[in-house]
């Protein structure tokens, strides 16, 4: 075998070896995410100015202002990944409603994400609610 087949040989070695480590990767990074019971959450009385960081345990409603505020699922990604928490929410204006379903409107109900809040956010004339972190 010549030396530039050699070197072609091992350019095409290499490069197959760099796909199949990029795969396994990123294959070990997108299943890494953690689940977590619990998330941390920043809220925002916009008329009183008055900030409080408050946890919220999975399928329990938590009660701010006019707003029920229920975590349907949190996960954050371990330490030796970029740091990331994600959680979907669902958040109801429940107003002056007398607790019946019928009376809740659903203002939010997505994924929201600790590293970018504003790829996914709250928009309400009174409150803001924003994910800091899943507990870990």
């Amino acid at each position: 075998m010549t030396v530039e087949r050699m070197n072609i040989v091992c350019l095409l070695f290499g490069l197959f070896v760099g796909m199949v480590m990029s795969i396994f990767v990123s294959g070990v990074q997108a299943n890494s995410w953690l689940s977590s019971e619990q998330a941390l959450v920043q809220t925002l009385d916009k008329i009183t100015a008055r900030i409080a960081t408050v946890p919220v345990t999975l399928n329990q409603p938590f009660q701010f202002g006019t707003l029920e505020i229920e975590l349907k699922h949190c996960a954050f990604t371990p330490p030796e990944v970029p740091p990331e928490a994600a959680a979907f929410l669902e958040i109801r204006d429940v107003g002056f409603a007398d607790n019946e379903e019928s009376d809740k409107i659903t203002v939010f109900s997505g994924w929201m994400f600790a590293s970018s809040p504003a790829v996914s956010s709250l928009e309400h004339p009174v409150y803001d609610v924003t994910l800091l972190a899943c507990a870990k």
